[in-house]
């Protein structure tokens, strides 16, 4: 049947088709006639090569499915593991893992062979790879990382599992947010708080929503979403890199400095208590801040200090997002010599990540 029907397709005799699987005439015509029935899987899987098509059509399976079974397999650990690199500072490590497993699934989803459990993997896969290329690339290829990110919601908006979309809205919206699409981002992380049933990841999304919101000079939305954070923070519903208080002082102190409230910026960034980052780059991107802030107020050498500090580790760290807003500090404070330091520096990192040819 499937050899009649592929005839039938491609305008093929039974002398043609029976050259180009390298049988007799007379060998087609019985097995087309089901008077015989390749039975063994090498014969099988040599028509399906011959003429292109799935391997399941004839009831057998590909080779590489078992290593295919093999990565599917190991898969949640593969972005687990990514995902523990990218949050100790070691963010290309984490894209170098997680690259061949996304292409390997982009791949078996092109051809729908996908079960709903390799689709959750899959859109997993895109949306720890978008959050990790969110961290490495430069400003002006930031889109990429919302585009992996955006990807990964697609899928989630169909796979009828809540936590799962309520977490890619939260990292889509901030992929979104460092992109420069403000008004979506807000969307996504309204949406995304809408959404999170659980207090950890319902005041992480509120921390996304006020760094967004600060950005797109949302005052009162802004005001509402660090009291909200301040609260569950209050509740015990501190949850890793965003909900901590390490993370909320930077995200208002950064907030009140985009509404142009840099006295306000000033004091949010003097502590109360000796925080510790839940990430390392927690700490360049915090001092990336703290030198836009002590610019904006006039504090040249504390600005200069912070800028210098940002730059040594953001190099370290190589994340060129923070480099180049750190430059964009040094420049509005007028500290030439340190945005020139900032420059050289993101020129050895683009050098360092450039593709090899």
């Amino acid at each position: 049947m499937i050899l009649r029907a592929y005839r039938a397709a491609n305008g093929l005799s039974q002398e043609a088709l029976a050259a180009i699987l390298g049988y007799s005439k007379s060998y087609v015509a019985l097995i087309e006639s089901r008077r015989r029935t390749p039975h063994d899987v090498a014969g099988r899987r040599h028509i399906a090569r011959a003429l292109g098509l799935p391997f399941h059509l004839l009831g057998v399976t590909d080779p590489g499915d078992a290593d295919f079974a093999a990565l599917v397999h190991f898969g949640d650990s593969v972005i687990r593991l990514a995902e523990i690199a990218r949050q100790s500072g070691r963010a290309v490590e984490a894209v170098n893992e997680l690259w061949p497993l996304t292409a390997r699934l982009e791949a078996r989803a092109a051809e729908g062979l996908l079960e709903r459990d390799t689709l959750l993997l899959l859109a997993s896969a895109r949306l720890a790879l978008g959050v990790s290329l969110g961290t490495v690339l430069p400003e002006e290829r930031l889109t990429c990382a919302a585009v992996w990110t955006g990807k990964a919601l697609l899928l989630a908006q169909h796979l009828d599992d809540a936590p799962f979309l309520a977490h890619t809205l939260r990292m889509h919206g901030n992929e979104l947010r460092k992109a420069g699409r403000l008004a979506a981002a807000v969307a996504r992380l309204d949406h995304a708080v809408a959404v999170s049933s659980d207090p950890a990841g319902h005041g992480s999304a509120l921390a996304l929503l006020a760094r967004a919101s600060g950005d797109a000079g949302l005052s009162d939305k802004f005001d509402t979403a660090v009291d909200g954070c301040r609260r569950a923070l209050d509740s015990g519903a501190e949850n890793g890199i965003l909900l901590n208080p390490f993370s909320l002082r930077e995200i208002h102190a950064r907030g009140l400095l985009a509404l142009d409230r840099p006295s306000d910026a000033l004091r949010a960034l003097h502590p109360s208590g000796a925080e510790e980052p839940a990430a390392p780059q927690w700490r360049v991107i915090e001092a990336v801040t703290t030198g836009e802030v002590l610019a904006a107020t006039g504090e040249r050498a504390g600005s200069a200090k912070a800028l210098r500090t940002a730059i040594t580790t953001a190099e370290q760290r190589r994340l060129p997002h923070q480099l180049q807003r750190a430059i964009r500090a040094a420049e509005r404070g007028e500290l030439m010599s340190i945005a020139d330091a900032g420059r050289t520096a993101l020129r050895r990192i683009r050098r360092l990540l450039a593709p090899v040819v």
